[in-house]
């Protein structure tokens, strides 16, 4: 069964995916036009980038992810970007009546070939490189809080190279919440799951001392316990790092076969 609350939008909680299992996403980013007079980016026309990504539910301590990336973010043509992987670890986990406590850690890898252009380092298909991470998530019956710390170093990209004076680190930081807002009580585990979400992401650039923070609502919708689909808005609410863009619409959907293998 899918957890809800827990199953963020934008981070991973330390809880991993049941064991023995494979799930599937579809991960859509659409991007309005954008200008920003102070760094001077623009873009007359919306951009979309597809992600799919398949999932391993390894065990009780390990799950694995394979992603691919496909966008128009960085020419006027659609092309296939590159890839990557994003593997977990969950070394804690504390069980109470209507609560638990997980703490995890994680390492996520991508080689991409689009140009470098922006300071936000970004491995979900604008950079090639490597990010590490600790979270922690506590449910408490109906709300789930997480944090997630980490540091992502990027690498040159296939084709293209980073310039004199572009960052190629940062560090990054979420805090997650998520409240099960139907069934307001369960009957079975057939009932459809309504969960909002509020999510803080930020970054801190030590090379240039560039910073953001992003807010992020999303509602989501767990069905039959195994598909799910996500409806959420990214948008920055303080910051002055050179991005490719600062609000986003995030489309998921997700399914997901129990004891798909031995």
């Amino acid at each position: 069964m899918l957890k809800g609350q827990e199953l963020f939008v934008s981070t991973e909680p330390a809880s991993n995916m049941a064991s023995k299992s494979v799930g599937f996403r579809l991960n859509n980013t659409i991007m309005p036009p954008y200008s920003n007079s102070i760094t001077g980016v623009k873009h007359s026309q919306y951009m979309y980038r597809l992600n799919p990504e398949i999932m391993f539910g390894i065990n009780r301590y390990f799950m694995f992810h394979a992603n691919l990336y496909f966008s128009n973010m960085h020419q006027a043509n659609y092309k296939f970007e590159g890839g990557g992987f994003y593997l977990k670890y969950r070394f804690l986990s504390i069980d109470n009546n209507h609560s638990h406590f997980r703490m995890a850690t994680y390492v996520k890898a991508s080689l991409i070939n689009n140009p470098i252009q922006y300071h936000d380092i970004n491995l979900s298909g604008d950079n090639s490189g490597i990010s590490m991470a600790i979270v922690a998530t506590q449910l408490l019956h109906k709300l789930a809080i997480s944090f997630t710390g980490g540091y992502t170093a990027a690498i040159n990209n296939f084709n293209y190279t980073f310039q004199s004076g572009q960052p190629q680190k940062t560090y990054n930081y979420a805090l997650s919440s998520g409240y099960l807002i139907f069934p307001i009580k369960y009957k079975n585990y057939k009932q459809t799951n309504v969960n909002f979400y509020t999510e803080l992401l930020g970054k801190y650039n030590p090379e240039t001392h560039e910073q953001f923070l992003d807010i992020v609502p999303a509602i989501q919708f767990i069905m039959k316990s195994r598909m799910r689909l996500d409806i959420g808005y990214r948008k920055q609410i303080s910051g002055n790092m050179l991005r490719i863009n600062n609000q986003e619409l995030i489309l998921r959907f997700e399914y997901n076969i129990f004891n798909a293998y031995k």
